[in-house]
């Protein structure tokens, strides 16, 4: 597989990552964003924004709306520092933001469990069919649905 080098983060080594690169983007990390990264970051598996605004608003002690959960998630997605599972609508903390590249997860329909594969060659492939059919700027999201290991 085409795999490439990554450093993996971790916990508080994650949203301090998540903060550097939301701020190189030219974004602020607001108490909010990092409340959303936080629970965001605490979920072992895809998290919808109602589970997140759900977890903020408990832990907060004040209702979080979905909307505003949607709109920082969108600007996570767009900022590299979370992926979204397309097929389940919900999202995952990319646990090494700084690192681009195309989505490729493979999702359990027991669990909802979603892991992340890095396969440089096949996103390689995939970007160039779409570019010999005329597409640009294409960022290849690959979802493949089955059962995992755990679930079987």
């Amino acid at each position: 597989m085409g795999q490439h080098d990554h450093h993996e983060h971790h916990g508080e080594s994650l949203a301090d990552a998540a903060r550097h690169f939301l701020e190189e983007a030219g974004e602020k990390w607001t108490d909010t964003r990092a409340a959303i990264f936080d629970a965001l970051s605490g979920f072992s598996r895809p998290a919808s924004a109602y589970d997140i605004a759900e977890l903020v608003s408990a832990t907060r002690g004040k209702r979080v709306a979905p909307n505003s959960v949607y709109r920082i998630l969108d600007l996570f997605v767009a900022t590299n520092l979370a992926m979204r599972v397309e097929t389940a609508n919900a999202y995952l903390a990319n646990s090494h933001p700084g690192c681009e590249h195309d989505c490729i997860f493979l999702v359990c329909d027991t669990c909802g469990e979603a892991t992340h594969i890095d396969d440089d060659t096949l996103s390689a492939k995939v970007r160039g069919v779409a570019k010999e059919q005329g597409f640009n700027s294409v960022r290849p999201v690959i979802e493949v649905r089955g059962i995992c290991q755990k679930c079987v």
